[in-house]
């Protein structure tokens, strides 16, 4: 995805299956939690996660940031209509604690899952990338799906660009767990294997 490394660039942005921040876009905010239902604050959030993945299609990239974002957002109006339940009323479960149904519980976190993962595919596609940022996103994908293979994958590819070859090599190595035949993975395990003895060879030549 960035133009320094085109090889991270082929892996698709969005979906259960794929994957700076500039902030929402033109700093729009989300309705007045109190002005909506659970369910109206998830189609909405959907809906912005449509939209971006359109515009990244279009190859729109800011554009799809701002949808992303807008999205979030909207998740983030929904935890904060929660959290004004009073105590008492809330349902003893643990999947209704929150005051949401199974169901809409993990269409939010499906939610918040494709919306990092294309965050991240978005930032890889900007001229000068920020991968501190696109690290920030894929960790918080692998800290609800840590075998998502994406997010693994970025993250390497990120920690590569961050000079933290140990953690890149650990991650593009998960990533290569999932998908053995990748090229993308294979060729970044390759360099990070250069660096790492390089980095080698140095320390014992500076003994």
């Amino acid at each position: 995805m960035e133009r320094a490394s085109p090889a991270a660039g082929k892996l698709n942005a969005g979906g259960r299956g794929a994957g700076e921040g500039l902030g929402p876009a033109g700093g729009a905010q989300p309705r007045a939690a109190g002005s909506a239902e659970p369910g109206e604050l998830i189609g909405r959030a959907l809906d912005f996660k449509s939209e971006g993945a359109q515009c990244y299609k279009d190859k729109k990239f800011r554009e799809a940031i701002g949808k992303y974002h807008r999205a979030l957002l909207e998740l983030k109006a929904l935890l904060l209509l929660l959290s004004q339940e009073p105590p008492g009323q809330r349902p003893p479960s643990a999947a209704a604690a929150a005051g949401l149904s199974e169901e809409q519980r993990q269409a939010v976190e499906a939610i918040e899952v494709d919306c990092y993962n294309s965050l991240a595919a978005c930032l890889l596609q900007a001229e000068l990338v920020n991968y501190e940022r696109v690290k920030e996103y894929c960790l918080k994908v692998l800290q609800k799906e840590g075998e998502n293979f994406k997010a693994l994958y970025r993250s390497g590819v990120a920690f590569y660009h961050l000079g933290d070859f140990n953690k890149a090599l650990y991650y593009l190595k998960e990533a290569r767990s999932r998908q053995p035949t990748d090229t993308n993975v294979i060729r970044y395990i390759q360099l990070t294997e250069m660096k790492l003895s390089r980095c080698s060879q140095r320390e014992k030549e500076a003994l």
